[in-house]
């Protein structure tokens, strides 16, 4: 007697819904990848190469979405590549960090950037309100010229959910007056009397992207160089309570409304941030790994921002009109005059 074959029942991880979904996103996210490569690309071109990649894809990419129009078949890869590679770049950026580089700047100019940075976020949030500013468009101003440029503009916005014209105009905040920083600093170490170390200080301490900073801080000499990247990338390090002050903030907010829906005060993401920090203090990572980890961590930051940039629509951006600009110009000034201040006091 024969009995009938069992039927197979196939693995949930390889359903024909996930399949469809995983190709879905296909369109979009090779879309993302190639206006990112476009801004490595473009990069080369003279003048551009202190520009970061990410700035350049999110300009691409606005450009790409206004004149030609992003395809609706590429709308599931775009918000892929805007939520979930965004995270996961956000948790690789861990691997430019130790706790080392933040004990060789010293507490008391930690505390020094440390300082400036809180300042100038509350300034920025405070100036906001009373030019009239959204406040989720303020948040992300004040998070990207306090802390580092770009990616703490799309890093903050994870938790306060600004629109992606919110992300765009904040970004370009950053950009225009992170790069008359870049141009303006080095000429002025001689009349303000600051040596290489206070100078290099005050970049890292103040100027938006580190691209920007590495550009500003070396043409002082090397040793401000030097010292202008290492505190740069301890400013970097105040991310991840920045981001989890504002999520335990949107949470309470979001709670205090009756919603049930509210998110956790601390994002997955941020512990995973943390995390990496932590393997990286304690574990030696090749020199030539590392390499590829930055570069990667760049390449996906850049494709989250392409995202971006194939969803911001100029219309709604210009609607948002000239006071955000007027708060990002503020809030750079801010920034400049209180770190060079504290400099000088306490430095």
């Amino acid at each position: 007697m024969t009995y009938p074959a069992s039927p197979v029942v196939p693995n949930a991880h390889f359903t024909s819904p996930n399949i469809k979904r995983a190709l879905a996103t296909l369109p979009g996210l090779l879309m993302a990848s190639v206006v990112a490569a476009s801004a490595y690309w473009l990069r080369e071109l003279p003048g551009l190469k202190t520009f970061s990649p990410l700035i350049l894809a999110i300009l691409i990419g606005t450009a790409f979405h206004n004149f030609i129009g992003t395809p609706a078949i590429a709308k599931p890869g775009v918000a892929f590549s805007m939520r979930r590679l965004l995270r996961f770049g956000i948790i690789l950026l861990g691997f430019q960090l130790t706790a080392s580089q933040i004990v060789e700047v010293g507490y008391r100019d930690f505390l020094i950037i440390a300082a400036t940075l809180a300042a100038t976020f509350t300034f920025t949030v405070w100036m906001g309100r009373l030019l009239g500013v959204e406040r989720k468009l303020a948040q992300l101003i004040a998070a990207g010229t306090s802390i580092c440029g770009a990616s703490a503009v799309i890093a903050t916005n994870t938790v306060t959910n600004g629109d992606d014209e919110d992300v765009a105009y904040a970004v370009a905040c950053v950009t225009i007056f992170g790069s008359v920083a870049m141009f303006a600093y080095p000429l002025l170490p001689g009349l303000l009397h600051l040596d290489p170390h206070a100078y290099g200080l005050w970049s890292g301490a103040s100027i938006h992207e580190i691209a920007q900073v590495v550009a500003a801080a070396f043409q002082g000499s090397k040793q401000a160089g030097e010292f202008g990247t290492i505190a740069k990338l301890a400013r970097v390090m105040l991310l991840a309570p920045v981001v989890i002050v504002l999520g335990w903030m949107a949470s309470r907010n979001t709670a205090s409304r009756g919603s049930t829906s509210a998110k956790p005060p601390m994002p997955w993401f941020v512990l995973g941030f943390i995390a990496v920090v932590g393997l990286n203090s304690v574990m030696a990572i090749p020199v030539a790994a590392k390499a590829e980890i930055v570069a990667a961590t760049t390449f996906l930051l850049s494709v989250a921002l392409a995202a971006m940039g194939l969803e911001t629509d100029i219309r709604k951006l210009s609607a948002r009109g000239i006071r955000p600009a007027l708060l990002g110009a503020l809030a750079f000034l801010f920034i400049a005059s209180f770190s060079l201040v504290s400099i000088k006091l306490w430095g």
